[in-house]
């Protein structure tokens, strides 16, 4: 196992070395309000830590809001960020959003829970969420003059299954889900709210960009999560066997979340209304590949069993990004140190 070190101070160093040089692109949100939906979750989080660190080092002056139903579970999760004056947390749904207050001047809509298990439990809530969501957040800004822009946060799911012999699938693609089946809930949503950005935008001209993240792994996202990433990194933490379910040629790329709330927020300042940007990493690995770096990690490494799941065939979910490379943006942290973190970071927080 990697030396542990304090939890907190990893990932502001992974905030703070994710920016680099590059904190100047964020200057036009000195002293801006900033309100994001589903604040409280794995992005909201990550970005919450972002604008600290870009508040303390580069003194901006960024106020943020976390606007969740959870939003008094946030000093639990996060005691480091808790009580801090720039950080504020909202108790209350997105569907009750209402009115904006006159300073908010730029907008993150990032409610609803990427987890198919609530996804497949509860489908109307799931749905509502998201779209009717992104209605009372569109609504809301459509009301406030002053809105420098809008982020909606999709999802690379809303490509459908992605070609096998797509090596990265790109924002102009024309695919889509199976609508007519439960596994479709959350994909389509996200399709509808994207309709109606793209509504918004023609007929009230507001200023609203798409990002469509992919996969990611890091600090704050729990091993009980039902990706195949987060199951080997717990079945390893645990001494293995690590399972593979499933086709072990299954191909997907992760992102590390220092990275993913650089480039959302960059894609909030500096993004085209009406335009959609990938936020991803797009260097596909197998999930044998995968499996084999995570027990790679350990002094003992745990063994691999390959458990094929009736006649699943293998799939892949990686994203083109030469649309957010057109912003500048590039990825700081390869998938071995990625992983490396993830897994110190859980030891710390579990004392493994």
């Amino acid at each position: 196992m990697p030396e542990h070190q304090p939890a907190a101070a990893n990932v502001r160093a992974d905030c703070l070395a994710a920016l680099g040089s590059d904190a100047g692109r964020f200057a036009p949100l000195a002293g801006q309000r900033i309100l994001v939906t589903g604040g409280t979750g794995f992005v909201g989080t990550w970005l919450a830590w972002l604008v600290s660190v870009l508040n303390d080092d580069f003194g901006l002056g960024i106020e943020l809001q976390l606007l969740s139903p959870h939003a008094r579970e946030f000093a639990e999760r996060v005691p480091e960020l808790a009580g801090r004056p720039d950080i504020e947390t909202i108790e209350r749904d997105v569907r009750d959003l209402g009115v904006l207050a006159s300073d908010v001047g730029y907008v993150i809509h990032a409610a609803g829970s990427p987890d198919s298990r609530v996804h497949a439990s509860d489908p109307l809530r799931t749905l509502s969420i998201i779209a009717d969501g992104a209605r009372a957040v569109l609504e809301a800004v459509s009301e406030q003059p002053d809105i420098r822009s809008v982020l909606m946060v999709s999802s690379g799911l809303v490509y459908g299954n992605q070609p096998l012999d797509l090596e990265r699938i790109s924002e102009s693609h024309r695919g889509g889900p199976e609508w007519n089946t439960i596994a479709a809930v959350y994909a389509e949503s996200k399709r509808y709210a994207e309709t109606v950005s793209a509504a918004y935008v023609s007929q009230y001209k507001l200023p609203v960009v798409t990002a469509r993240p992919f996969a990611f792994i890091g600090p704050y996202q729990l091993l009980d999560k039902p990706w195949a990433v987060n199951n080997f990194l717990r079945d390893a933490i645990h001494g293995g066997p690590v399972r593979i379910l499933g086709s072990a040629d299954t191909v997907r790329s992760y992102m590390y979340p220092s990275d993913m709330a650089v480039w959302l927020l960059a894609i909030l300042t500096d993004g085209v209304p009406g335009t959609a940007y990938n936020v991803g990493s797009p260097d596909g690995v197998t999930l044998r590949q995968l499996a084999d770096a995570i027990v790679s990690r350990f002094e003992t490494p745990p063994d691999i069993v390959c458990r094929p799941v009736g006649d699943q065939k293998p799939s892949r979910f990686v994203p083109d990004v030469a649309r957010a490379q057109g912003l500048g943006l590039e990825l700081t942290v390869g998938l071995d140190e990625a992983l490396a973190r993830s897994i110190s970071w859980h030891a710390a927080r579990t004392g493994a």
